[in-house]
């Protein structure tokens, strides 16, 4: 009787500390109206596991399934999506996508990856980094954005794919 108590008691007090955690991350994101839906599709897509679907994409602005705010340049892959900072891995335009770009969407599952280099082609994606994608064999494209985007979302709908999507030249 007292260890079925204690075990209720324990259900309760776990059900209030989640409460209390999601009242405190509405709080920090300044009463933002579209938080929880962000956060509800991002739960799902995490407990599913699968690529976040591309909604819009124009002239530096990438819309992202889950994400309430736009990126200007994104990493996507299983489970979620990120900012790509370029200054994290030292990439530029050229010599272009570096091998840490492509192993955080490896990490995350992706067997499949697209690359997108650009609406205007200036990003390039050096041997090496293809190299390390076939050692590890995952399939990979490599298109202008305009044209990722579209096959990114198609393979999403099947396969754990990853994305690096630069949204200006």
């Amino acid at each position: 009787m007292l260890s079925e108590e204690l075990e209720r008691n324990a259900k309760h007090e776990a059900r209030l500390s989640n409460i209390f955690g999601l009242f405190l991350l509405w709080i920090s994101s300044e009463f933002n109206p579209r938080f929880f839906t962000s956060l509800r599709m991002r739960t799902a897509m995490e407990r599913t596991n699968r690529s976040p679907r591309i909604q819009h994409v124009s002239w530096g602005r990438l819309e992202v399934e889950g994400k309430a705010e736009p990126y200007k340049d994104a990493k996507l892959f299983p489970g979620g999506s990120r900012e790509w900072n370029w200054r994290e891995t030292k990439t530029a335009h050229r010599p272009g996508i570096q091998i840490a770009d492509v192993q955080e969407l490896v990490e995350h599952g992706s067997k499949v990856v697209v690359l997108s280099r650009g609406m205007a082609e200036c990003l390039h994606v050096p041997q090496e980094t293809l190299d390390f994608l076939k050692e590890r064999q995952v399939a990979v494209h490599i298109l202008p954005t305009q044209h990722a985007v579209p096959l990114y979302n198609k393979l999403a709908q099947s396969e754990a794919v990853g994305g690096l999507f630069h949204t200006t030249c």
